[in-house]
């Protein structure tokens, strides 16, 4: 996996310095205030006397539109035909059409042989640029420099962090309903570069990022023996996380990636253990005869949201790190399942179980605000997007088939299909890469 590290980011290019104008004077989208109409926006071929060039501005308009806050212009629309995008832009004919933003750019082959790819940003309104970076790289990562691209354009106008330039890891299922194939998977965030992680006949589930990148953790049915594992994914290494008596069940990292947290069935009830992953030491949070798992750390990792069914159905409870104050939050209609705490710390995504759907929904982590992005024959799963403003998670419809991708945003609009090769299940989304 290439790190952002290794990409040279030059902010200002030679000969051109950057002008920014006062931000009320340049477009910008408010993506706090509901549902957004997205933006007009124009992303010309890049410059690059091959195909390249083209296949780079697809997957930034790809990226964009994907997020639900931008309306990439048919290209077909076009007056001008950027030939130097150097030069400033004919901004009237890009208002005619309606782009209030403009995106052009250059791919060139280096001496050494890497790539430099090139951008502008322009407000086409005001008549001012906005932004333009470059950046170096070898040409196989060229699509990782494209999702980079679409995330400086992301930000720049909305203020935000982008999500493009990230990974998912799950579960790729093949074969008959009654004999299917478990194996770990990782792919792009829009579906590409899929690459399998496991190969053997024992069933995986549960896979979660590591906050440092590098390593994911789940489970996995090796000799009928349920086990966590830990895979470095440059290597290609693993190992267990210890060696428990009984079941484990969703390991999750905290947020410092020095402890995995985790579900113990002993006895015929689970509870909640963490490990820290330096002394293999662990420490029991819950003591139970009901079934507690699933848990979550909030951001800051000062409190954890697990599923509990102690009240006599799948409920949301909240604590402390150190499993203090276990506190109910959910008391909806049904039963809550697979939370998970937003990446910035707002809201907790969950599975609810009522009326014989399943939905996916968010609620504030004291419980209130609930609401429902979207209902089916059986959702389940959510992962949160780095910046806290898409979810993904998988779908079963009823019938024949299996469990496929969806992501959807906050407003529970903008809801997609992320095809994969096979079927997919419990989806985990990656970080920022760097």
């Amino acid at each position: 996996m290439m790190k952002r590290s290794f990409i040279r980011l030059m902010i200002a290019f030679a000969g051109m310095a950057m002008s920014f104008a006062p931000a009320h004077a340049l477009v910008e989208i408010n993506i706090n205030k509901g549902n957004v109409e997205p933006l007009p926006i124009a992303i010309t071929d890049f410059q690059s006397g091959n195909e390249l060039g083209a296949q780079i501005s697809q997957v930034i308009a790809a990226d964009l539109q994907r997020s639900g806050l931008f309306a990439p212009v048919n290209k077909s629309a076009f007056i001008e035909k950027i030939s130097n995008p150097d030069q400033q832009p004919r901004f009237e004919d890009w208002k005619v059409i309606n782009a209030q933003a403009l995106v052009t750019g250059r791919v060139t082959r280096e001496a050494d042989g890497r790539l430099r790819a090139e951008f502008r940003l322009w407000d086409t309104f005001a008549g001012q640029q906005m932004t333009g970076q470059q950046f170096f790289t070898q040409p196989e990562n060229w699509r990782r420099v494209a999702h980079i691209i679409a995330d400086a354009i992301y930000e720049r106008i909305t203020g935000e962090k982008g999500y493009f330039d990230t990974r998912v890891v799950f579960v790729s299922e093949s074969g008959p309903k009654n004999a299917r194939q478990r194996q770990l998977a990782i792919m792009d965030q829009d579906g590409f570069n899929v690459r399998q992680l496991t190969n053997s006949k024992d069933i995986v589930l549960t896979p979660r990022f590591s906050p440092n990148r590098q390593e994911v953790t789940y489970m996995s049915f090796e000799g009928d023996q349920p086990r966590v594992y830990l895979l470095q994914l440059e290597t290609g290494q693993r190992e267990v996380v210890g060696n428990f008596p009984g079941m484990t069940f969703a390991p999750r990292f905290s947020p410092d990636g020095q402890k995995v947290i985790m579900s113990l069935q002993q006895e015929g009830n689970s509870n909640i253990y963490t490990m820290d992953l330096r002394s293999r030491t662990t420490t029991r949070l819950t003591n139970t005869a009901a079934i507690d798992t699933s848990p979550s750390y909030s951001p800051d990792g000062s409190r954890i949201v697990f599923e509990s069914d102690r009240g006599g159905r799948q409920q949301l409870y909240v604590m402390g790190a150190d499993g203090s104050g276990q506190t109910r939050i959910s008391f909806g209609d049904g039963s809550y399942s697979t939370p998970v705490w937003s990446p910035r710390g707002d809201l907790i995504a969950f599975t609810k179980q009522s009326g014989g759907k399943f939905s996916i929904g968010v609620m504030k982590p004291d419980g209130s605000g609930e609401r429902i992005l979207t209902t089916g024959f059986h959702n389940e799963g959510p992962t949160w997007a780095p910046n806290g403003r898409v979810l993904m998670f998988f779908r079963q419809n009823a019938g024949a088939g299996g469990p496929q991708l969806y992501s959807i945003d906050l407003t529970g609009y903008n809801e997609q299909q992320i095809k994969t090769p096979a079927y997919a299940s419990d989806p985990a989304w990656s970080p920022l890469l760097e």
